[in-house]
């Protein structure tokens, strides 16, 4: 499968985007989906996950609340809805693919990424 990451920009604190993950040659039900997210210097940060039949979220506790993962099977997408952005959530934010199964959260446990949107929230 091939990923599409797109919906990065800048906004302001407290502000909202929408990041999209556009899947093609297979289908994101196939999958587990997960958002993590990298700054310069640091490792890549799990952020949020979803199950491949989507009953399963999983969040990490610095975006739970304002984060929501989604899929759309129409538009074979999986989303993620960043309400009430702070400066620390500037990064850039890859989408992957797993095995479907158990939402994880390493990068270890996903075998396709997206090339990266980047994301900066300023003050």
């Amino acid at each position: 499968v091939q990923l599409q990451a797109s919906g990065g920009g800048l906004v302001e604190a407290g502000g909202s985007l929408r990041l999209s993950c556009v899947a093609s040659g297979r289908t994101v039900s196939t999958y587990n989906m997960g958002w993590f997210r990298q700054t310069p210097g640091k490792e890549r940060e799990f952020i949020a996950g979803l199950s491949g039949n989507a009953y399963v979220t999983r969040y990490a506790p610095s975006v739970t609340g304002r984060f929501t993962i989604s899929r759309d099977n129409a538009e074979n997408t999986a989303i993620l809805r960043m309400n009430n952005l702070q400066r620390a959530d500037t990064a850039v934010y890859y989408c992957a693919a797993g095995r479907n199964g158990i939402v994880r959260s390493r990068v270890s446990d996903y075998d396709y990424w997206g090339q990266g949107t980047q994301v900066t929230v300023s003050s």
